[in-house]
């Protein structure tokens, strides 16, 4: 079923406006809500989800890895690599977040070489330099007055890519169901755990929104977060749903540089509800960093050798 693409097309913008949605309400939330609270109620919902559709569908539902050492260095990567990405929402405008995360197509293709010794040819390593000089445009550092919080979404995408190499290896004999009920089994837990160690707010000392974000007292204010955390559930399983179908009926190459659709999406919900308007140094950057990836995109396909393309980057 590699042959639907305008169908492929359709799911894969789909996903990209929910995750968009997700990540909304992510920033929106991070004022009244502890971050790994938002994160426990948010994977409870998707796994409800995730495990509904597969009971309706009746597809065979399996937990158990068959890279049990591999399956848990890939949970944590996700798991803290993610928690990265919703903390630059505390310090950063939407759609730059949303931006510097796609230094993953450039870090996954750098990974890949050293990691999985494939073959990369001097156009891609042209489109990866290109990525990186969009990636420095828009930080802009002075290195004097430089906020480090800024790499935080890099930070997300170095474990993000690092997970995606690990996919790679174990998607030989773990289908893509078991490697999401393992990601929601281990953010359970780490989720639990975080809550007995900070969930009352005892560290909770520092007046700045990332640590305020980390550390708030859990479950402190439900009457105005409990919906939003249950929205940010709902529509991340939704975004999944949209995206694997997407790669399941459509070629991967083709629906692979829609995902940048996610910064038009960034974009608008940045300028709608938080106000935020990119500058021309940020959209110059932006222009460089999706450009280069979809480079990467086409030369993969040229070549005939997927390995950014192979698999979602959201």
């Amino acid at each position: 079923m590699k042959n639907n693409n305008p169908k492929g097309i359709i799911y894969i913008l789909l996903g990209m406006l929910a995750f968009s949605i997700q990540d909304s309400i992510m920033k929106y939330i991070y004022n009244v809500a502890s971050l790994y609270e938002v994160y426990l109620i948010r994977t409870v919902v998707s796994f409800v989800i995730i495990f509904l559709f597969l009971k309706i569908k009746k597809k065979p539902i399996i937990f158990n890895t068959q890279y049990p050492l591999l399956t848990f260095c890939r949970v944590i990567l996700f798991f803290f690599g993610f928690s990265f990405f919703y903390i630059s929402l505390t310090v950063l405008p939407l759609v730059t977040a949303t931006a510097l995360f796609f230094v993953t197509p450039f870090l996954i293709t750098i990974f890949a070489k050293f990691f999985l010794k494939e073959h990369i040819g001097p156009r891609r390593w042209l489109a990866v330099v290109i990525g990186f000089i969009g990636i420095y445009i828009i930080l802009n550092p002075d290195f004097v007055n430089f906020d480090y919080m800024s790499l935080t979404p890099i930070l997300c995408a170095f474990c993000y890519s690092l997970s995606m190499i690990i996919i790679k290896l174990t998607s030989e004999k773990d289908n893509v169901y078991t490697q999401t009920f393992t990601f929601y089994f281990g953010a359970i837990i780490f989720s639990i755990i975080i809550y007995f160690v900070a969930g009352d707010g005892q560290y909770n000392t520092i007046d700045h929104p990332a640590s305020q974000y980390i550390f708030r007292e859990w479950f402190n204010n439900l009457e105005s977060s409990l919906l939003l955390m249950i929205a940010t559930g709902f529509t991340a399983s939704i975004a999944f749903l949209f995206v694997f179908t997407a790669y399941r009926i459509a070629s991967p190459a083709v629906v692979s540089p829609f995902e940048y659709s996610i910064l038009v999406w960034s974009s608008l919900s940045g300028w709608f509800f938080f106000n935020e308007i990119p500058d021309l140094k940020t959209i110059i950057g932006i222009l460089l960093i999706v450009c280069g990836g979809i480079y990467i995109f086409i030369r993969e396909k040229a070549q005939d050798q997927p390995i950014v393309t192979e698999k979602p980057l959201r």
